[in-house]
């Protein structure tokens, strides 16, 4: 049975949303990317899926300015399809998601060895599973932030990923930062006059929500803030969306730990995440 890849458009939405949703938790961020950014083509984003006798079966999303492709409700074989289709039409510099669909996306797209290729779990979390864990310190962060934000992003990505955070003026971190910020979707914790931790909502939709970059100062861990701050902002998400996701690398032996002890459990697939 031959497979044919193409770009989808609006005729798809239906068949693409009924794809998603089908397994929620394994495309909370293909679902929040359709929600935001819709599904018909233009330069900066498109999905494109994966047929076999006329039905959907696979789907990715691509953004060329940002060389990112995520895949959704891929195996393995059906994500190799995708990329070879759209190879050519991206530089790749990063991609998430099933581990077999990352693999088998990168074998595609990356033609030398990646330059980070990091292992996560995605926990999920549920409203009658979380424990006694609150705060009213945790408040949503605004442009006041922004400088304590930009200065713990570029400590989270020296420490997390090992990377050179570049945090020149108008760089792509600090942009990431300030669009977070405006979107409502990072989440900090103050103490003493100053920022301590600081949480992002990566997706949303009416599906469910992602949770990742929860990230302490140094000087302040072992303090009980990320235990309290994570329980905090899933009691408050879980009271309007269906269900909570959070994106831990396997390496993260502490934040593994602080999510079990507020109420979150090991999801059913292995996640990977590639910087080329």
């Amino acid at each position: 049975m031959s497979t044919e890849v193409k770009q989808l458009g609006s005729e798809h939405e239906s068949s693409l949303l009924a794809l998603l949703s089908s397994e929620p938790i394994r495309n909370l961020h293909p679902l929040a990317l359709l929600e935001e950014v819709g599904i018909s083509p233009s330069p900066s984003s498109s999905f494109y899926g994966c047929f076999r006798s006329h039905q959907l079966l696979a789907a990715a999303f691509v953004r060329p300015s940002l060389g990112l492709v995520v895949p959704g409700s891929c195996t393995a074989a059906d994500a190799h399809a995708l990329g070879i289709a759209i190879a050519g039409k991206i530089a790749l510099r990063s991609c998430f998601g099933d581990k077999a669909a990352v693999e088998a996306l990168v074998s595609a797209l990356c033609p030398s060895r990646p330059r980070l290729s990091m292992p996560h779990r995605l926990l999920t979390a549920s409203a009658d599973n979380l424990g006694p864990f609150v705060t009213p310190a945790l408040r949503l962060a605004n442009e006041r932030d922004f400088p304590q934000l930009a200065s713990m992003a570029a400590a989270e990505e020296e420490e997390v990923f090992e990377r050179d955070p570049q945090l020149e003026h108008g760089g792509p971190l600090r942009a990431e930062v300030l669009e977070r910020i405006r979107g409502q979707r990072t989440w900090v914790l103050e103490h003493d006059g100053r920022l301590v931790l600081k949480v992002d909502v990566v997706a949303r939709s009416r599906f469910g929500a992602e949770l990742q970059g929860l990230f302490t100062l140094r000087d302040d861990r072992f303090l009980g803030f990320a235990t309290l701050a994570l329980g905090q902002l899933s009691r408050h998400l879980l009271s309007s969306i269906p269900r909570l996701a959070m994106r831990i690398a396997d390496s993260a032996d502490s934040l593994l730990a602080v999510a079990r002890k507020v109420g979150y459990v090991n999801g059913h697939t292995e996640q990977l995440l590639v910087f080329t």
